[in-house]
């Protein structure tokens, strides 16, 4: 079919004016999707993003300073024990590391020469009691004869000067009897009291001299725990009000202490101080030697408030905490002055108020007006 130029042109032009309303509702339909997708970030935006966060409430009240420090338990007297006599060691009856009782045998030397030293004193206080038996009837004979002509005073007086020296005399052998009995009760060395033996210093055969060292004991009836304390340590030892212990091969016991001693120069040799402190509640299973960890503790001189670590947030080179607003639920960052360090706590002692909430958990990612859902402990 054939078109005449008019009827092409008429034709082209409702062909163009169609297409040309197409593309003007495409582009108004395109606006208006952008103009929506562009506003959903703007209402978004308005709404401001609650991030929930664990808090804690702010308790100022008085803590205990505690130190630690690692001793050994120690006997308080520890005594070298010796025969009183000298002579040769026949018998040894304990070990090192043997436990004793009051009184029990430690050691005997040869006692033949004490022996006879007895009886020799035995026998001379015989013979002086014969000697003062004589002179003492001579005497009562002789003042029978008073008021006779035989009777002379001059010789009353010489029987009983001789009388009273021969009395002297069997008092003298006595004393020598009762020495020497003595000495040979001092052949057996025995234990004064009960403890343990340290070291072995003589050995059967040996020769010793009078009051030469056998044995070392240690006495189990009062122990300590000996420490070392440093320098800067020294305020808190002597300011202790609470004085613990407890053995490293029983854990989690702990047994009182107090202080004994605290030595006022330096070791020279480790720089520390050394202290005793006396065992107040000795555990049954005690023993010399063992380790122990002593535990001392004083009042902080200012009530403080405990946060855990997670707490802290460092501006710059200070501490801070992020306190909430319960009113706003906003959140505000406030320097604290930290007085002591723990393994998981913080001990704050100035910045913040009894009874202030901060947050506890993700102070990293919070900002200054943010809100926050608070969210206490043992909640989820």
């Amino acid at each position: 079919m054939r078109l005449s130029v008019g009827g092409f042109a008429r034709l082209f032009s409702r062909r163009t004016l169609i297409a040309t309303g197409a593309v003007g509702a495409a582009a108004v339909v395109a606006l208006g999707a952008f103009s929506w997708k562009s506003s959903q970030p703007a209402a978004a935006a308005s709404d401001p993003v609650v991030r929930p966060a664990r808090v804690a409430t702010i308790n100022f009240r008085s803590h205990m300073h505690s130190l630690m420090l690692a001793g050994i338990v120690a006997p308080r007297i520890e005594t070298t024990l010796g025969f009183r006599v000298a002579g040769k060691v026949i018998a040894r009856e304990v070990d090192v590391g043997a436990v004793v009782k009051a009184g029990q045998l430690i050691a005997r030397i040869d006692p033949t020469d004490y022996r006879l030293a007895v009886d020799n004193a035995r026998a001379a206080l015989a013979s002086a009691e014969a000697d003062f038996a004589r002179a003492r009837a001579d005497l009562d004979r002789y003042q029978m004869l008073r008021g006779s002509a035989a009777f002379m005073t001059q010789t009353l007086e010489t029987r009983q000067s001789v009388s009273s020296t021969t009395q002297a005399r069997v008092d003298q052998a006595r004393s020598q009897l009762s020495s020497a009995e003595n000495n040979l009760a001092y052949t057996e060395l025995h234990a004064d009291a009960a403890g343990v033996i340290t070291t072995v210093l003589a050995e059967v055969g040996q020769v010793l001299a009078q009051g030469q060292g056998m044995v070392k004991l240690a006495r189990s009836d009062e122990l300590e725990i000996s420490v070392g304390v440093p320098e800067h340590r020294l305020k808190t030892v002597r300011d202790a009000s609470r004085v613990t212990f407890e053995l490293w091969s029983d854990t989690g016991r702990r047994y009182a202490a107090k202080l004994r001693e605290l030595s006022p120069s330096a070791d020279p040799m480790t720089r520390t101080y050394p202290a005793r402190f006396t065992v107040v509640e000795p555990p049954p299973f005690i023993g010399i030697g063992m380790t122990a960890s002593l535990i001392l503790a004083r009042p902080d001189p200012v009530q403080l408030a405990e946060v855990p670590l997670s707490a802290i947030f460092q501006q710059g080179k200070e501490p801070a905490v992020w306190v909430v607003d319960p009113a706003t639920g906003t959140v505000s960052l406030r320097p604290v002055t930290i007085s002591r360090w723990r393994d998981e706590t913080a001990l704050i002692a100035s910045g913040v108020r009894n009874g202030e909430i901060i947050a506890t958990a993700g102070v990293h990612k919070l900002e200054p007006g943010q809100k926050v859902k608070p969210i206490l402990p043992g909640t989820r």
